[in-house]
């Protein structure tokens, strides 16, 4: 399936959208942030880093093998810019198995963003891409991700200890996950 002529997702107060090229300004201003970083296992981005990531993101659209990814810019309906991303990566084609995940600028945390993008797009992959199960790993001390998994009725399935060095820091994973029949049909307004 292309899930391009499926968006853009909307809510109340916010626009999922494919990226494009020209996103690559707001990418870069929170994923080169070393405290973004941290909790996505990876080095901040480059100003290189952010255009390849946009580039690559805007032509990502397919949804059927294990490896599918889906990456949308999270935008306020009323302002331009990109505050964030929300993304889907099909885990498991055959088991409907599907990871989700958020970043959002830390300026614009603390407004209930995250949970509504994320409820959104938890929504869409249950009720529009047939998602059966969806899960997020998350570093335990990202307590905003965790306050977000909770809020969308996500149960804590496994507290992994120490199971990734992440540089010299070991780090610890929560694993939250919900089957659509636990959180229904969640679609966006």
């Amino acid at each position: 399936m292309d899930v391009a002529s499926l968006l853009p997702l909307t809510t109340a107060r916010l626009s999922l959208r494919l990226f494009i090229p020209g996103d690559a300004d707001d990418l870069y201003a929170y994923q080169s942030l070393p405290s973004v970083a941290r909790y996505l296992y990876r080095p901040a981005h480059t100003r290189e880093r952010s255009e390849q990531v946009a580039a690559e993101r805007a032509a990502q659209t397919a949804w059927r093998a294990d490896g599918d990814k889906l990456a949308l810019a999270v935008c306020r309906r009323d302002q331009p810019g990109v505050l964030g991303e929300v993304s889907l990566a099909l885990a498991d084609a055959r088991a409907a198995l599907a990871e989700i995940g958020w970043t959002l600028d830390p300026g614009h945390q603390g407004h209930g963003y995250a949970t509504e993008a994320a409820a959104a797009l938890a929504g869409f992959a249950f009720d529009t891409l047939g998602v059966h199960r969806l899960y997020a790993r998350l570093d335990v001390e990202n307590t905003g991700s965790v306050r977000v998994c909770e809020r969308l009725g996500m149960r804590r399935e496994a507290h992994l200890v120490e199971n990734d060095l992440d540089g010299d820091r070991w780090g610890s994973e929560y694993i939250y996950a919900a089957l659509s029949a636990d959180l229904g049909s969640r679609s966006g307004d």
